[in-house]
């Protein structure tokens, strides 16, 4: 991969465009009339080519990234977004999760640190933080396994901060550094996910926990039968779709149509 950070942020983006007008349309209908364009208008009556809230917020972290790691910044550039409309592609803001808004609503009122502005009840496990995640894997590929989960955990917890939503993160990005290593996509399945279980186990972390990602740490996400994948908001269903459909694809394309 040439520009990896480029790739990285268009490919997300673009994948984000693509579905921003089928956003809750139903499995069935979408086969018999798959996307294979940009799209306009549909659910979020927007026009063609706009990202969503997911885009922007991974931008807004990956900017402030480049000026190195302070969650306090990566707050401030998530209230531009959301009240200032940075990052948007038409300048309007919308389809914001409700867990997202309420820790947006902490961090604006800036009583709290950041990394606590998130949800941490069981309720609170949508995907918002693990959709805007990616750009951190570019700070935190070289650390450690301990200092890349901490920091993780941190950035998604000022929005998601229940164990789901910070292990989600961890799993996603360990696959993705594999990745970034140069890994074929099954390897980098295979070894990212490894790293992830010892992690868990020398943590100690809650098996009860840990029984929500049995399929996605046995190694059996390219088993599943397709009618087997959930593409719900939830973050366990949102990331076993995302490695489904990469184990089960062999274009970036592919993938995302």
């Amino acid at each position: 991969m040439e520009y990896p950070v480029k790739s990285a942020l268009f490919g997300l983006a673009v994948g984000d465009a693509l579905g921003v007008p089928v956003e809750f349309v139903g499995r069935s209908w979408l086969k018999r009339f798959p996307v294979d364009d940009m799209r306009g208008y549909g659910t979020h009556n927007q026009p063609p080519g706009t990202w969503s809230d997911d885009s922007s917020m991974s931008f807004c972290l990956a900017e402030s990234l480049c000026h190195g790691y302070d969650l306090g910044n990566i707050a401030e550039q998530f209230l531009a977004w959301c009240f200032g409309q940075k990052w948007t592609p038409h300048g309007e803001v919308f389809d914001v999760g409700t867990a997202t808004l309420s820790a947006i609503e902490r961090l604006r009122n800036r009583e709290i640190p950041p990394q606590l502005a998130g949800g941490m009840d069981e309720g609170s496990n949508g995907n918002g933080s693990l959709m805007r995640i990616l750009p951190l894997l570019f700070f935190i590929y070289n650390k450690l396994p301990e200092e890349r989960y901490t920091i993780i955990s941190d950035v998604s917890s000022m929005t998601h901060g229940h164990f789901r939503s910070v292990f989600s993160c961890f799993v996603y990005l360990e696959v993705a550094r594999q990745l970034l290593w140069g890994k074929q996509v099954a390897d980098a399945y295979e070894e990212g996910v490894a790293i992830a279980r010892q992690f868990a186990k020398k943590q100690a972390f809650n098996r009860r926990e840990l029984s929500y990602f049995s399929r996605i740490l046995q190694g059996k996400m390219p088993e599943i039968h397709e009618d087997n994948i959930f593409s719900s908001g939830y973050v366990v269903h949102t990331l076993e779709v995302s490695l489904w459909s990469l184990l089960t694809t062999s274009s970036y394309s592919e993938a995302v149509l």
